[in-house]
């Protein structure tokens, strides 16, 4: 369940125009996140490559995992892949923000 961090859940939905509920279990994430993938892949890949793009998901790790994993559903290795940006992305800036806290409001941009 992602209840313990929302943000994952409301990164996922913005970006993918989706509407889960925080108490989605990953793997419930994943294959929802596959199935718009796959409709995607099907209807509209250059809004799939935009929408990797922004999220910043590395395309030569798609390459890698896709090979790797040439048995399973192309869409699901890119969910995962999705999940796992945004994880770090949360984490990243959770890392960050007590820095951008502490500084005083004149300073800031």
């Amino acid at each position: 369940m992602f209840s313990e961090n929302p943000n994952i859940i409301a990164n996922i939905n913005n970006d993918w125009g989706l509407t889960l509920v925080p108490t989605i279990t990953e793997n419930e994430l994943a294959g929802l996140l596959a199935n718009r993938i796959n409709e995607l892949i099907r209807s509209d890949m250059n809004v799939l490559i935009t929408a990797l793009y922004r999220i910043d998901v590395d395309e030569k790790k798609i390459r890698e995992m896709l090979i790797k994993n040439k048995e399973t559903d192309a869409a699901l290795v890119i969910a995962h892949l999705v999940i796992e940006r945004q994880k770090q992305k949360i984490k990243t800036r959770s890392m960050f923000k007590p820095w951008v806290d502490d500084i005083n409001e004149d300073e800031k941009w």
